[in-house]
């Protein structure tokens, strides 16, 4: 019989790209999801894309009750954590709901979890948690640090984790430090939809593409890079949904907890994403330099041989192959 994995955040565009990973693997999988950033009808999308219906409960990591009754129904072995608040700027402005759904939100499922004998987590963290890194590409045993609210929450989480685990031998976390997540599932049927203005590059370029928005703000032209634009480590979506169903089969196979990088040990700069979603659309698009970003580092990416030596994993997607699936999946959204 399967393994039940339950997704916290399962409907998001992490989560549900991990969906489909997880059922092709053989996993039986159930989401729990409020919808406050994804939206009802990826539910029925699933389903077209893994030919089965999907088991979803509408509910609140900060609900005791509704995690009680996700765990008396279902025989659940493990369990994806990805249900959060995630927008680096928004965090400086509401310190107290990041806090209250990021970490207490964590804690209450943890309580869940430990009542029901579940010991298994993979933990949807961030590079976030290295803060202005001292040295490229970025390893694991690298110091902690944060610089916004986003990313001490992340810390806490993690430091959470690790308090935990001291404690008891029979938990395993999987703690997954991603980079910058981008592109769409090849089908076209899910991808990235924030419901505002994004904070991340790759849907914001995607809106100037389809003419949502005028024209790309290029925060700093003056770095110490290769065109003076700030580089990143940009991973494509579904590579990332690998890792997670890489990182919950080594914790329910070993019993042993494992902290890496899901990056492709590759920065790509703003003007080279910029470029290939060009090529990608087939048209221009519109950009202006403007000043640098408070906190923006010149340069960001992985050092992913540990995720690789641990799990196996290794991004196979390129920036190219980002674009085009995130074309592929804004062109046929606004086309709907």
């Amino acid at each position: 019989m399967a393994d039940t994995i339950l997704l916290t955040g399962g409907a998001g565009y992490i989560g549900s790209h991990t969906y489909v990973e997880l059922v092709a693997a053989g996993y039986d999988v159930v989401i729990l999801d409020n919808f406050s950033n994804s939206r009802p009808e990826v539910i029925d999308r699933l389903e077209v894309i893994s030919g089965a219906p999907v088991t979803v409960y509408t509910g609140d990591v900060l609900d005791p009750a509704v995690l009680e009754r996700v765990f008396v129904e279902r025989n659940i072995a493990a369990v994806i954590h990805f249900a959060a608040l995630k927008a680096v700027g928004e965090s400086a402005e509401k310190p107290i709901e990041y806090i209250q759904t990021n970490v207490s939100g964590l804690v209450n499922l943890l309580a869940a979890m430990k009542k029901h004998g579940v010991h298994r987590l993979v933990f949807s963290s961030s590079a976030t948690v290295y803060g202005e890194p001292e040295t490229l590409p970025i390893p694991e045993d690298a110091p902690r640090s944060y610089t916004n609210t986003y990313g001490f929450t992340k810390l806490v989480c993690e430091q959470t984790l690790e308090q935990v685990a001291a404690s008891d031998p029979r938990w395993a976390f999987g703690t997954l430090r991603y980079f910058n997540p981008a592109g769409a599932h090849d089908t076209g049927l899910i991808g990235e939809d924030p419901n505002d203005i994004p904070n991340n590059l790759m849907p914001y370029i995607a809106k100037v593409a389809t003419g949502e928005l005028e024209r790309l703000s290029v925060f700093g032209n003056d770095y110490e890079t290769p065109d003076g634009t700030g580089v990143r480590d940009y991973i494509h979506v579904v590579d990332l949904a690998r890792g997670h169903v890489q990182s919950v089969r080594a914790l329910i196979e070993s019993g042993e907890s494992h902290t890496v990088n899901l990056g492709t040990g590759k920065g790509y700069s703003v003007l080279e994403m910029l470029k290939s979603y060009e090529s990608a659309c087939g048209h221009e698009l519109a950009y202006s330099i403007a000043p640098r970003r408070a906190g923006d580092v010149a340069a960001s990416f992985a050092d992913p041989s540990k995720a690789h030596a641990i799990l196996g994993f290794q991004a196979e997607r390129d920036l190219d192959d980002m674009c085009r699936t995130s074309w592929n999946w804004v062109s046929r959204l606004k086309n709907t």
